[in-house]
């Protein structure tokens, strides 16, 4: 089940929005008693009817998450509920006060174990047939044989998340969870599964027992999942249907233009289809009392690729940056250590995104610019505002190439087209067989909504106005919706 889909949007949303509602009824009724007293018998009164209501709902929205994960994927529910039983143990072993665990060794062994289990569930669902192939390749002989290994959804997510518990358990950031059921909700709750963002348990727990649901909230949440909803339906599919038609192509039909058209329209859908999806999260989020973390700050608009990497999928690179690139020393320990500290992170990135050499070599390749950036090219490129933002840009969108093709010589052939256009001329296809009058209408849009217009018109959040755009935008994606194919988000794939 897909937030996109007609069975989201009018059957699972609203029933468990209603009996969330319901469940709810004492916390709201607590609320206004509040507001009419301030008296002490009341608050504590008060405070206990909302903790009530939290853990109802809690326990329904924990339901309905599960229900949520297993329509999508039901053979691997068990995996899901595995690796929460296994993470909340843990957290209970590194929270011990009590004989070896007391011991420092003792908490960083229960530690070492716990990163084990995790990434050994991530390394056998995502890499084993990477790892396998690359070894086999090195040895020249088939050493392990590749398996028909099916990636479960979500589960480069909820991997960090775990990893991201127990470490913070283990630095006392953190109290443990002593709540199972809270334990399973921070995992599996379903406006973050499948494709974040990358929710710290640190900023996660607090709302599980303390969060209020108030009308300016939910409202605020459904103006989120609709920009999302259209976002995804109405620009990302539409523009990918485009790039899709043209990786189809055979390589020899692929003229200049159509590799640069392919190019950025990609860049666009990826960034329209993972930031609708970002957005439906943290409206789906408001609309059950939750905040969820932002993943993108307008992410087109920067003019350097550090910069770029500060607003794109921002729970990612917050990860990176806090479990990873800290630890190995960050920048404290001289320049050379920084530039390798910033490869490290960059190639396990790209690792992260898909299981093969062209993930990694496009996480070096954005390496690569950050270092040159910080060796000077950032300084050259400051003299001008224009050429840094056409730099950046164009950058990302060689980069996105490698994202798209799937394959190192299939992207080298498309580069090669955008750069060297006068030898590839000749295609068996015209422009307009493919771009039609609606996939320019939503390029337009996207290249507009990239930031652009949320500047420009600020007076137009929270206005009348507004909410008819909404309407009219709910509308357009509802029919959309009823008349296309099913179309799953790109980033349900890593």
């Amino acid at each position: 089940m897909v937030f996109s889909s007609m069975i989201f949007i009018w059957a699972f949303l609203p029933v468990v929005f209603i009996l969330d509602r319901l469940a709810g009824l004492p916390g709201l009724a607590a609320s206004e008693e509040k507001g009419r007293t301030e008296k002490k018998g009341s608050r504590r009164k008060g405070r206990t009817d909302l903790f009530r209501s939290n853990l109802l709902q809690n326990i329904l929205l924990l339901i309905a998450s599960l229900f949520f994960y297993a329509w999508g994927q039901p053979d691997y529910l068990w995996l899901l509920l595995v690796s929460i039983l296994a993470n909340y143990l843990l957290g209970w072993l590194l929270s011990c006060r009590k004989g070896a665990l007391s011991l420092r060794v003792g908490r960083a062994a229960v530690l070492a174990a716990g990163i084990v289990v995790n990434l050994g569930i991530l390394g056998y669902y995502k890499y084993f047939n990477f790892f396998a192939n690359t070894l086999n390749r090195v040895c020249g002989m088939q050493l392990l044989e590749m398996r028909q290994i099916a990636l479960p959804l979500g589960v480069s997510f909820f991997t960090f998340q775990a990893l991201t518990y127990l470490i913070d358990l283990y630095k006392e950031k953190i109290p443990a969870e002593k709540n199972i059921l809270n334990m399973a909700l921070y995992f599996s709750f379903f406006p973050k599964i499948t494709q974040g963002p990358i929710e710290k348990y640190r900023d996660f727990a607090p709302q599980l027992a303390g969060r209020r649901q108030t009308l300016k909230k939910t409202a605020e949440g459904i103006r989120r999942f609709i920009y999302g909803l259209a976002k995804k339906v109405l620009i990302a599919d539409t523009l990918g249907a485009c790039v899709d038609t043209i990786y189809g192509f055979e390589i020899g039909n692929v003229s200049a233009g159509f590799a640069w058209i392919a190019a950025l329209f990609y860049s666009l859908q990826l960034y329209y289809d993972f930031s609708g999806y970002s957005d439906m999260a943290v409206g789906l989020g408001k609309m059950f009392g939750f905040s969820l973390s932002e993943n993108f700050d307008y992410p087109y608009l920067a003019s350097s690729i550090t910069e770029f990497w500060r607003r794109w999928h921002m729970t990612l690179m917050s990860w990176f940056r806090e479990y990873l690139y800290f630890p190995l020393g960050g920048s404290r320990k001289g320049k050379i250590r920084t530039y390798l500290n910033i490869f490290i992170v960059f190639m396990a990135s790209g690792l992260w995104h898909g299981a093969s050499w062209d993930f990694i070599c496009w996480g070096l390749y954005h390496a690569l610019f950050q270092v040159a950036e910080r060796l000077g090219l950032g300084k050259l490129l400051e003299k001008t505002k224009a050429v840094k933002h056409i730099y950046a840009c164009l950058v990302v969108c060689v980069g996105w190439v490698f994202f798209r093709a799937g394959d190192m010589l299939l992207a080298l052939q498309y580069i090669k087209r955008m750069f060297l256009p006068w030898m590839y001329t000749a295609s068996g296809y015209a422009v307009q067989e493919i771009v039609d009058h609606r996939a320019m209408l939503a390029f337009v849009c996207a290249v507009l909504g990239c930031g652009i217009v949320q500047k420009a018109f600020r007076r137009f959040r929270d206005s009348a106005a507004e909410l008819v755009f909404c309407m009219v935008l709910l509308a357009c994606s509802i029919i959309v919706m009823v008349s296309s194919t099913y179309s799953a988000f790109l980033y349900m794939n890593f």
